[in-house]
């Protein structure tokens, strides 16, 4: 599952609109959504996340939330390495072959790494 599908599951299931529903409104077939919520199929069009933010009736924040959470719902990711060095290459290859064994601790720490490196960046 995508960070997207996830939350759009979740706001589904809190406004009680089933899957059928929403997929008829929006204009897709339910497996079409249900593969999108289950990260069996790519990023979300444009069209499609601002179609999903009206019929689940979000505003503000949580229309933010879905874009954002869109952008990073690839569940196929490329990772270019090239010019870096062979460091990097290193870490994203066995990143790649090891992240089915990581636990949520291990995806807290990476992250919390991550989200420290993006902020010395952005000084």
């Amino acid at each position: 599952m995508t960070p997207f599908g996830r939350r759009v599951r979740e706001l589904r299931a809190q406004r009680g609109i089933t899957l059928a529903e929403m997929a008829q409104v929006l204009g897709v077939t339910p497996a079409y959504l249900s593969a999108l919520e289950h990260g069996k199929r790519g990023r979300p069009t444009f069209t499609l996340i601002q179609g999903v933010i009206h019929v689940l009736g979000v505003i503000w924040d949580e229309a933010d939330e879905l874009v954002r959470l869109a952008d990073l719902s690839h569940p196929r990711v490329t990772v270019d390495t090239a010019g870096l060095d062979a460091e990097a290459t290193l870490f994203a290859n066995r990143l790649a072959r090891e992240i089915g064994d990581l636990s949520r601790i291990d995806f807290d720490a990476l992250t919390a790494v991550l989200d420290q490196a993006s902020r010395r960046d952005e000084r």
